[in-house]
């Protein structure tokens, strides 16, 4: 029994509803032998930004949100609260040594896919230099991968100006025969957003690329679907990789790479439900969200509702 009326030790003093499940309620560590719907790692890494950036503090932000969020969906009339969710914890990166910290994300994610314990992934970044490490075990564990970029940026720049950061990890893919290009969708591709370059480089590696006036044209769902279809046929598994600032600056303050002309927040949320309901989507990463730019965690509060899209979608 308590020697306390209202103090409750080592807790935080949060009201709770008796009738509510919050996100939260549903997620447990991960140990030996445990089973669960959805696994989560986080890769807190941003060392590699080209923008400054401290996205490597996104896991925990996003983590907290979810405490914002019910598991019951009005518009399904289900409530997910059996849906279990193991937290694998963060990676222990390098404070100095970049490759050594892309190594390490690359085993640990690795890692936990050898555990067989979840039926999905979400990896929780850090900036989009952690899909590279992410997408080539992914690839290496359940065979030919497919991707859905979600991103106002090609992600392909050079890897001799400065190595490996956030503006390569498709580069990366490619150059080490991890994605074939035909295997790559880009949607969201923004204008004034890339070099000349690398468009074409993309187009040359048969690389499927919608713009944000390809979205207004035809819409984003059609446009999900269709590349959904066509990269099913041709792949083992699909991955869908999120770069918040696909998102405009409107509805995403906390990126590093802000701009006008990009997704809605509903058109991103609609966007994740139809993949997530194709039963070849095993994973599903979250990258380039820095909290110390976000504004009253509204960033992290839509990747937090992202997750939600893709784990309770049926």
């Amino acid at each position: 029994m308590s020697d306390f009326q209202y103090l409750t030790p080592g807790r935080a003093a949060i009201f709770k509803d008796r009738y509510v499940t919050k996100v939260t309620d549903c997620i447990n560590p991960y140990q030996k032998g445990a089973n669960a719907d959805i696994g989560i790692i986080g890769l807190p890494v941003s060392k590699s930004s080209i923008s400054p950036s401290l996205a490597a503090d996104a896991p925990n932000t996003i983590r907290n949100a979810l405490n914002a969020y019910s598991t019951y969906s009005g518009e399904q009339n289900h409530d997910y609260k059996d849906t279990t969710i193991l937290d694998f914890g963060d990676v222990y990166t390098h404070p100095t040594n970049l490759e050594e910290t892309t190594e390490r994300l690359y085993i640990s994610v690795k890692e936990m896919l050898q555990t067989n314990s979840c039926n999905r992934y979400i990896m929780l970044g850090g900036d989009h230099g952690v899909s590279y490490p992410s997408i080539r075990a992914f690839q290496e564990y359940f065979g030919r991968v497919g991707v859905i970029q979600l991103d106002a940026h090609h992600d392909v720049r050079n890897l001799e100006d400065g190595g490996r950061t956030n503006g390569t990890p498709f580069r990366s893919l490619l150059v080490g025969g991890f994605l074939n290009g035909e295997n790559l969708s880009q949607i969201g591709i923004r204008d004034f957003a890339n070099a000349k370059v690398y468009n074409e480089y993309v187009k040359n590696k048969g690389v499927a690329v919608y713009t944000m006036n390809d979205v207004d044209r035809i819409g984003i769902v059609p446009i999900i679907q269709k590349e959904m279809e066509r990269l099913a046929q041709k792949v083992d598994f699909i991955y869908l990789s999120v770069d918040m600032d696909v998102v405009d600056q409107a509805f995403a303050p906390g990126c590093p790479a802000i701009g006008p002309g990009g997704f809605t927040s509903r058109e991103l949320l609609s966007s994740i439900t139809v993949v997530a309901k194709h039963p070849k989507v095993k994973a599903m990463d979250i990258v380039e969200i820095d909290p110390s730019k976000d504004v009253r965690d509204i960033t992290c509060r839509l990747a937090a509702h992202a997750m939600m899209r893709f784990m309770y979608t049926n």
